[in-house]
This record gives C-alpha cells, structure tokens and sequence, in this order.
C-alpha cells in the first residue's frame, strides 16, 4: 500500500486509536505514528507494548510536524484538546476525530482551529466492550463502516486521503451529514446502549432473583446486554449528554413500540407478537447478509492481537 500520510498523531491511546496503529502498520499507509495519551500510566503501558513509534508525553509533542491529526478521546473532552493543539498544527495538516457523536465534535473542535488546517470529522463503526492501549488489533476495521462528516472548509484532497487511509485499514468508507448521522447512530447504536445498560440495571434490582443465578444462568440475550453495559462509562456519559435530541427521539419511539408489545402479551395478540418478531429477524437477516456480522455465538467479535 502507498503511504499517505508522512506522520500520523493519535491523541487518546484507547480501543479505536490503538487498533488504527496497528491497522496501519499492516497496510503502511503511514510514515511514522506518536501517541499521546493523557495518563501517564497508559503512556507507558503504550510505550511497554510498543504502541506507535514514538509516544509522546504532551500533545504539541505529538502533533508537531503531523500530516493527520485523529482525535480519539471522549466527545466531551474534545474542545480543550482542540483548544490545547491548534498553535502547533501543521499548516496544511487534516484533523479528524473517531466521535460518536457529530454535531457536537464539528462545533466544539472547528472554531479553535486555524484556517490552515482541514477538519474532517469521522466515526469509525467499529469496538468492543474492551478499552485502554492493550485492547486494540489490526482487524479491528475489517469490513465495518467509517463515516466521514467532512465541514464545509475542508478541501476535496484531505477528504479523499483521509478515505484512503481509512479504506487502507479495512474500513468500508461513506460521506454523511452530522445531523443524519446522530439520527442514524441514535437507532443503531446509542438507544440500543441505553436500554442495555437500564436491562443490566433491571437484573440488578430484582432482589428475587439472586447476583449468582443471574451469572449462572444467564442466557446469550442477557450476557449480550452486560458485553454492551461494560463498555467505556466516560465516553456514553458524553454520548447521552451531547447527542440528547435523537437520543431521546428514538427513546419516545422505543416507549411506544414497548407499550404496543405490552398490550399485545397482556391481551394474548400471538398474531400481532408473530408478526413483530418475523419482521426484526428479517432484519438480523440483513445484517448477517451485509456482511456486518455473523451467526457465531461471539457475534464475530473474535480478537486478535498484533
């Protein structure tokens, strides 16, 4: 693979930013890689596992002189670091960020940076219930979307490179407006989020049923809710708080959907219950179809390390 970026700056050292090293040290799209992580304690776990090429113990450190700096901390982190790097961005340089949340990151990141740079924010669709430097993995991108929410100042060149770089690392690449996409990841991802972490909770208090047999007996639909409940706590805080409106949309429409099957099971409607659950497993269909996972018991989230 061709290289195209000289230098690539991760700022955040977790799951995502740590799988796009090794991502792309596989395909060699980059000259050289510095980390930076705010934890001097990740920093050196970073630097024992040989994590980057250099890693970097500030944040202007590691973006002086970088071609593409990526953003991969929580969304309500994202304005200070802009804040923090901007006086020493190349000029010329791309920003990009792996946020959950677009909107947001677009209007607390761009008015701090110079006109020189490009901002091109992106959202990888791709994680695991795992976090830190030592959960990353080169397959991690493999065949999963990343979408691009190029602003209206970036040029036609960063956005193309920065496609190039993310097809190079496995991804499958689409442009979206930062609106459509909170919407869309509101549906796919942040409700589905919520209601795993208050199902989890439900589990916990419901005393009847004891901390033991919960474990024991825990079936694949229950142990699916707590893989999606341990996930990273900082970064759903800031997910919820900063994609509020399509969040709580979908939520309203979710209630409904709930109070619809609660009528049906209360009356005994197995017709109306039948129907429901031909449909969403149609759509389970689609999923596995689309090559976006798999029929395995893993939900085809095997690891593998670098």
């Amino acid at each position: 693979m061709t290289q195209v970026y000289g230098k690539v700056a991760l700022i955040g050292l977790g799951l995502i930013a740590s799988s796009m090293y090794w991502a792309s040290k596989r395909a060699g799209v980059a000259g050289v890689t510095a980390g930076y992580a705010r934890s001097s304690e990740t920093r050196e776990t970073a630097r024992r596992i040989g994590l980057c090429d250099s890693i970097c113990d500030t944040a202007a450190e590691a973006v002086a002189e970088a071609d593409l700096v990526v953003l991969a901390v929580p969304v309500g982190a994202m304005a200070s670091v802009a804040q923090e790097i901007a006086p020493h961005l190349k000029p010329g340089c791309t920003v990009t960020d792996v946020g959950s949340v677009k909107r947001h990151v677009i209007d607390a990141v761009a008015p701090h940076l110079p006109e020189t740079v490009q901002f091109v924010a992106g959202h990888p669709l791709a994680g695991t219930e795992h976090s830190g430097p030592e959960s990353g993995f080169d397959t991690l991108f493999d065949n999963r979307w990343t979408l691009l929410v190029p602003t209206e100042t970036a040029s036609a060149r960063s956005i193309a490179d920065l496609r190039t770089y993310w097809e190079a690392l496995g991804a499958n690449v689409e442009e979206m407006d930062a609106d459509h996409h909170d919407l869309v990841l509101a549906v796919t991802s942040h409700a589905p989020h919520l209601i795993a972490y208050t199902m989890v909770g439900v589990a916990d208090d419901l005393r009847r049923v004891t901390d033991s047999e919960v474990i024991k007996y825990s079936a694949a639909g229950f142990r699916d809710f707590t893989r999606i409940a341990a996930s990273d706590p900082t970064m759903w805080r800031d997910v919820f708080l900063t994609n509020k409106d399509a969040t709580l949309e979908i939520l309203g429409r979710f209630t409904e959907e709930l109070f619809a099957l609660q009528r049906a099971i209360r009356t005994g409607n197995g017709e109306h219950l039948h129907a429901y659950f031909t449909h969403t497993r149609a759509i389970r269909r689609g999923i596995i179809e689309a090559g976006q996972d798999t029929e395995a018991p893993d939900f085809g989230r095997g690891k593998s390390k670098t």
